[in-house]
């Protein structure tokens, strides 16, 4: 497959969108990744391959945004997301996985709407250790199984408007945690074979391209715009899981 022109013309642009969104610039949009790369290999494998890469990524967003991150929203998000990341690994097939696509593309396209057109603005706003607890189960539970932990990541972190940079530094450090501690799992499952790293390592020299535009992006883009633009990927990526899982269950 390295040989194959296809490859890259899909794996390129998959892999630097989400450099783009781990740099901070419509972080949604990371969720398209897999999907693309699936064009041309199963989900499980383009996932796996994505993984290295995307702690290579982790690495550099974590130096990019140091310091500059809400420790709140950390501390209610994160325990939550490692328990939501144990769950997967231990029920591994036993959820069917487009019922959860069903059930948070719906959540996110109806919350990225709602944004997008600035309703119900002032709900969320104050922190809420106990919905950001379930939250972040949720986030930790769907990265691990079907690798979309960001939309639930954004239901509850853009209601509390949060300066660009500082929302980017801590989706940034919220998920390098995650996925580092999927590393463990995902070993163990047997994800993380040669042939996959081969993959990876030729596609990883794109890391740092995305992770520059998607910081530069930030810093030149007006608050009120910024979340202008999540909300509208919130509501794509909502779509596209909305479709990918009730079209599979009609075929079920």
């Amino acid at each position: 497959m390295l040989s194959d022109p296809y490859f890259y013309l899909v794996a390129v642009p998959a892999v630097m969108a989400y450099g783009i969104a781990k740099g901070g610039f419509a972080g949604p949009a990371a969720v398209m990744a897999v999907p693309l790369m699936s064009m041309v290999m199963s989900p499980t494998q383009a996932a796996a391959i994505l993984l290295p890469i995307l702690i290579v990524m982790d690495v550099l967003v974590v130096k990019t945004y140091w310091g500059i991150f809400d420790k709140r929203s950390l501390q209610v998000l994160l325990p939550g997301a490692i328990v939501g990341i144990i769950i997967g690994y231990l029920t591994t097939d036993q959820f069917n996985d487009d019922h959860m696509r069903v059930v948070i593309g719906l959540i996110s396209l109806g919350f990225g709407a709602q944004s997008f057109m600035g309703l119900g603005a002032h709900i969320g706003r104050e922190h809420n250790s106990t919905a950001g607890s379930i939250i972040g189960v949720i986030a930790g539970f769907t990265s691990f199984s079907i690798h979309a932990g960001g939309p639930p990541f954004h239901l509850y972190l853009m209601p509390k408007h949060l300066n660009p940079l500082v929302f980017a530094g801590t989706a940034g450090l919220f998920f390098a945690v995650v996925n580092a501690v999927k590393l463990i799992p995902y070993y163990s499952l047997g994800q993380l074979g040669m042939s996959n790293l081969i993959f990876s390592l030729v596609l990883a020299p794109l890391a740092p391209i995305g992770v520059k535009i998607g910081h530069w992006a930030v810093k030149k883009t007006n608050p009120t715009l910024y979340y202008k633009i999540i909300s509208f990927f919130l509501m794509i990526v909502g779509a596209r899981l909305l479709w990918t899982g009730g079209a599979a269950l009609m075929q079920s």
